[in-house]
């Protein structure tokens, strides 16, 4: 079994590249959402990929299972039109501090 899965999302159909991130409509329901999930420990780290806001962003994700990974997030306010899920990978942690 893994250790966490690793959840890439994608700027979606509705997202108005003429703006910034934390600028989109929607933004701090958004925000909200997710440290949600940080609270009830299910997102343990998250952010965008790359320089700046980042065309993508990874998620580490603590759940028992790929259905929990897929079904949590479906339940934000951005839904798939803001953020497409690109992929959901299982990952075992080999390393650590």
């Amino acid at each position: 079994m893994a250790d966490y899965f690793l959840v890439r999302r994608g700027k979606g159909p509705a997202w108005d590249h003429s703006r910034r991130r934390r600028e989109q409509e929607g933004w701090e329901e958004h925000a909200a959402f997710m440290d949600g999930l940080v609270n009830d420990g299910l997102v343990v780290l998250g952010g965008p990929i790359g320089e700046g806001d980042g065309e993508d962003t990874l998620q580490v994700v603590d759940a028992e299972s790929e259905a929990v990974v897929r079904t949590r997030p479906a339940e934000d306010p951005w839904g798939e039109d803001m953020l497409v899920t690109k992929s959901v990978e299982p990952w075992t942690v080999w390393l650590r501090r």
